[in-house]
């Protein structure tokens, strides 16, 4: 019996790995692409894949989906490293998958882990082996492929993105490790439900990270009179190396952290504004509502006071789309200091407000006929746009004529003395005095 055999007999693998499920129907989560019907399970239970790129962020099930694939396909299945691995072993895999399919008829499904660690030259050598079918390729990344992997390579595969587990499914997963024989069932073990909160909403959707803590939790208690390992909230804490945040997305502390963070940018204090974002990426809020939260800032409480708080905020949420979190936090972070350092107005959200209110308390007033649509056959005949005065055919680019419909007295946009509202401010008041 060698090492890796007394390993797996002891049950001295981790948890992770004991648990890894054998089947598609024992695979947790992902059913936007293995559910029932789907291509990919379909693919699989057929025994008829062809070349895929699994791409996610770490413990959603790339891996374990690879190994499903193993235990059920009729190909020879071969895993390979991308960190490890090199051309010569390529090559060699591509040579013995040539051989197997030529004199067997047996197909070879190549696995590679982070495929996006091999370099280009690396990449190209699977090319021919794909475009010829002598080899399948199943890749798994962590990174976008559209910019890890070559174009050639992706255009011969299909690729299937897989999602941060749900709470739901993370606590199945947890659940079931508790009592399976494979897992922690040898062991008498009560998670306190605080303490299987604290894990999932620390986890961030991984289930690796959430069986590696739970065993650790479970491992280290020290068992009650009856022999029971009673997990607690302190245990947990202690298993994921985190305090609990008190943050429930759905109550009081979710609201009152939410109107801290921007009530911190509104009133210019960026200590504060960066202090309450990191509590709430600290408690694995969705980073996308609070990229929301700043858009709507920076418009309602900056507004043209500094109009580039509205493109930072925007640049923010572009950033997360392309680089994911942890990276986005500092493009995150960056617009909160820009709008919480900005000059403050909240001239715009009156505005429109104001604007709003009229439109709701008045009829709908026909649009003057020197502002109709005047291109159509027929328009001039009716009136339509006679006697427009065209600004930039005047100084300044200005002419004063009636904008509003008959009996609408506007004064909606009324700008500050802040920032760039006082150029405007200043702009109004001399193009007004030409009146």
């Amino acid at each position: 019996m060698d090492l890796f055999s007394q390993a797996k007999h002891e049950n001295l693998e981790p948890l992770a790995v004991r648990m890894r499920p054998e089947t598609l129907d024992e695979f947790v989560g992902q059913q936007h692409i293995v559910g029932p019907g789907k291509l990919l399970r379909r693919a699989i239970d057929s025994d008829q894949l062809s070349s895929v790129i699994f791409y996610g962020p770490p413990g959603t099930g790339k891996t374990t989906l690879a190994y499903v694939i193993s235990r059920t396909t009729q190909a020879e299945f071969i895993k390979v490293s991308a960190t490890t691995t090199g051309v010569t072993e390529l090559k060699e895999i591509i040579i013995k998958g040539v051989e197997r399919l030529k004199y067997y008829g047996q197909r070879t499904i190549l696995f590679i882990d982070e495929i996006q660690r091999l370099n280009k030259g690396q990449q190209d050598i699977l090319l021919p082996a794909l475009e010829e079918g002598h080899v399948i390729l199943i890749a798994a990344t962590t990174e976008n492929p559209y910019f890890e992997v070559n174009g050639a390579l992706l255009s011969r595969s299909r690729i299937f993105e897989l999602k941060p587990l749900e709470s739901d499914e993370l606590s199945q997963i947890a659940q079931h490790a508790l009592t399976s024989p494979k897992g922690l069932g040898a062991v008498d073990a009560q998670l306190d439900s605080d303490a299987l909160e604290h894990l999932l909403t620390t986890c961030s959707g991984d289930a690796r990270v959430l069986l590696n803590a739970l065993e650790f939790a479970v491992m280290t208690a020290v068992p009650d009179d009856d022999g029971v390992r009673r997990i607690t909230l302190t245990a947990a804490e202690d298993a994921v190396q985190s305090q609990r945040v008190r943050y429930d997305k759905s109550g009081d502390n979710h609201y009152d952290t939410v109107s801290a963070f921007i009530k911190s940018m509104r009133g210019s204090d960026p200590d504060a504004a960066l202090y309450w974002m990191a509590r709430m990426l600290y408690a694995n809020e969705e980073p996308r509502f609070i990229v929301r939260r700043i858009i709507v800032h920076a418009s309602e409480d900056v507004g043209l006071a500094d109009p580039v708080a509205m493109m930072l905020a925007h640049a923010a949420a572009n950033a997360l789309e392309w680089l994911g979190m942890p990276e986005a936090r500092i493009p995150i972070a960056q617009a909160v200091l820009y709008i919480a350092t900005a000059p403050k107005s909240n001239s715009v959200a009156a505005a429109i407000d104001r604007a709003i209110h009229d439109v709701e308390h008045t009829s709908a007033a026909p649009v003057p006929d020197h502002l109709r649509d005047a291109h159509y056959k027929g328009a001039k005949k009716l009136g339509r746009g006679v006697n427009y005065r065209y600004p930039h055919d005047y100084p300044d680019h200005y002419v004063a004529q009636q904008y509003l419909p008959e009996g609408i007295q506007g004064g909606y946009y009324q700008p500050s003395s802040e920032g760039r509202e006082e150029q405007i401010r200043q702009r109004f008041n001399r193009l007004q005095a030409k009146e």
